[in-house]
């Protein structure tokens, strides 16, 4: 799933992706690595060196004014999470335009970090590399774009980072310093063994770089705690230390780390880009730095909070009313009779339903699924009429005399339910596991607890809030049911009820938007968040064929 909408607020590809399809047309050198999908869109293949090389240079070059070159033996960047890094630091350092110092820790070939940081916003970069490759292409790309003058690449000995890069500069203060650690700790994890939960899908794009830019003794984890060092030892010679980091689980230590070497300022984030994620670290040992706040939780709050949805046309709105109005639905207003409808589905499907306190024009339903009954549904009518073709049929004879033969009700007591023996009533265990009468689950979650009337309450306090118009709530069971004889439907219940065993629950809400009628499903609990969006999917299903065969 993409998490392009999680962007940094200020990158130019957040509600913008880049349009494969107008490059193409323009930059013949991509033309060659863009296909045509099924369905007509422009894809490039991720997995192929060659296309993704060609779609960055692409991109810098039609959007920054870059030309660079990179062999494909090295790490080819993204423009995207290049980007969402450079404007971390524009936060870091309170700056978007103003001069400002900065060191490139491994610059790589492509030296893209110093390029943009100089052409977006006037930085000045001292880019460190130890590869020879990387450190001749770096400083090509440098001089052919003409910012020699901002950008200077710098060949460091093998196994140094800041300390030998700044022992000739003791009079200059950085703002900042930038690094894309070495992820891995050896082959094994570079190639994914290891190193990647087994759950997860194989990246979508392929791992390219070479050995120093992929790997390091310890991986991100030493290579990092290494930066922490030197720091130490320089400390205010650079207002920001930065990394980013390939692994949440990297995050965690490292921070533990300055705690304990007392460092004064620390904060992290997250880069969010296509399907990756990348997190960075950073700490000062200034007190008049400003620290921008970690990312909260709302992210993943909104995600999980996301309901499921579909939308019922006003084409179709006029005939489902019709339908609703034949099944005694009184209500003018759209939403009450795709409520009416949706209640005599879940009512045949054995899906506990409440309504529960909403706002004017809409309705909503707390649902309680005990078990699933909306998947294969024609197969199991199928089934179903095929063992009742298959059953034996009695003589027409025994069926007279059978019929002659059965005393009245008068003359022949009816054993009270009450006084059945414990083994002859069904087990509530069976609640959710089996498949018992519709009635009996009913009954015996109308009469117990009320474990949802905490689930209520809430509901009603952050929706409502006691507002003006809000619908009463009302338990809905099968018309033949003993809970429907015993009380009327419309009048409030008290709680839903306790089902020790459920699938799960959730809140249905049916709004009226733009002429149209908007249903959401929204995940309160349970053990299978599939269940609901079949569920979802079987509502929609069966209110839009009930137009269609109209």
């Amino acid at each position: 799933m993409s998490l392009n909408k999680s962007m940094h607020p200020r990158n130019r590809y957040k509600d913008k992706p880049p349009d494969f399809a107008y490059l193409a047309s323009k930059y013949p050198e991509f033309q060659q690595h863009v296909n045509t999908s099924l369905s007509g869109r422009a894809v490039v293949n991720f997995k192929e060196p060659e296309a993704v090389r060609a779609l960055t240079c692409t991109l810098l070059k039609e959007d920054f004014g870059l030309t660079i070159e990179i062999p494909l033996e090295r790490l080819i960047p993204t423009v995207p999470l290049r980007l969402n890094y450079i404007h971390w630091v524009e936060d870091l350092i309170d700056g978007q335009k103003q001069p400002r110092r900065g060191i490139d820790i491994g610059t790589g070939a492509s030296c893209i970090y110093p390029l943009l940081g100089a052409t977006m916003n006037g930085w000045y970069f001292l880019a460190t590399e130890v590869d020879d490759i990387c450190f001749d292409y770096a400083t090509r790309n440098v001089e052919q774009n003409r910012l020699s003058d901002l950008v200077k690449v710098v060949k460091v000995p093998q196994k140094t980072l800041l300390m030998d890069a700044l022992k000739e500069e003791t009079e200059i203060v950085y703002d900042f310093c930038m690094c894309n650690p070495p992820f891995f700790a050896n082959q094994l994890e570079a190639k994914g063994v290891n190193s990647r939960n087994a759950r997860r899908p194989p990246p979508s794009s392929v791992n390219t770089g070479g050995v120093t830019e992929i790997m390091a003794e310890g991986g991100e984890l030493e290579f990092v705690k290494r930066i922490i060092h030197d720091s130490l030892q320089l400390k205010k010679r650079l207002r920001w230390y930065s990394c980013m980091l390939g692994k949440k689980c990297s995050l965690a230590p490292l921070k533990e780390e300055l705690r304990k070497q007392g460092v004064p300022k620390v904060t992290h984030t997250e880069f969010c880009q296509g399907r990756t994620m990348r997190w960075a670290l950073a700490w000062s040992f200034y007190d008049d730095v400003i620290v921008p706040s970690p990312p909260s939780k709302k992210r993943k709050l909104e995600k999980a909070r996301k309901p499921l949805s579909f939308t019922l046309p006003q084409v179709a709105l006029k005939e489902l009313q019709i339908r609703a109005r034949a099944l005694g639905c009184t209500g003018c207003h759209p939403a009450d009779a795709i409520t009416t409808l949706l209640e005599k589905t879940l009512t045949e499907l054995r899906v506990l339903h409440k309504r529960v306190p909403c706002r004017e024009q809409e309705q909503s339903l707390l649902l309680t699924a005990v078990e699933n009954t909306w998947i294969h549904g024609r197969q199991k009518r199928r089934e179903q009429t095929r063992q009742l073709r298959e059953l034996p049929r009695a003589p027409q004879g025994a069926v007279v005399a059978a019929a002659t033969s059965t005393p009245p009700l008068s003359q022949n007591k009816r054993e009270d339910p009450s006084q059945q023996s414990a083994d002859q009533r069904p087990p509530a265990e069976h609640i959710g596991n089996g498949s018992p009468p519709a009635e009996s689950v009913l009954v015996e979650s109308h009469a117990a607890g009320g474990a949802e009337k905490e689930i209520l309450e809430k509901i009603a306090a952050e929706r409502i809030e006691t507002e003006p118009g809000a619908c009463p709530a009302k338990t809905c069971w099968p018309k033949d049911s003993p809970a429907a004889a015993s009380e009327p439907p419309l009048k409030p219940s008290g709680s839903l009820g306790s089902v020790e065993h459920f699938l799960f629950k959730c809140l249905l809400n049916v709004l009226h938007e733009d002429s149209n009628a908007v249903i959401e499903l929204h995940w309160v609990e349970g053990h299978n968040k599939d269940l609901m969006n079949q569920l979802c999917t079987f509502l929609r299903n069966t209110l839009l064929k009930s137009v269609a065969n109209s």
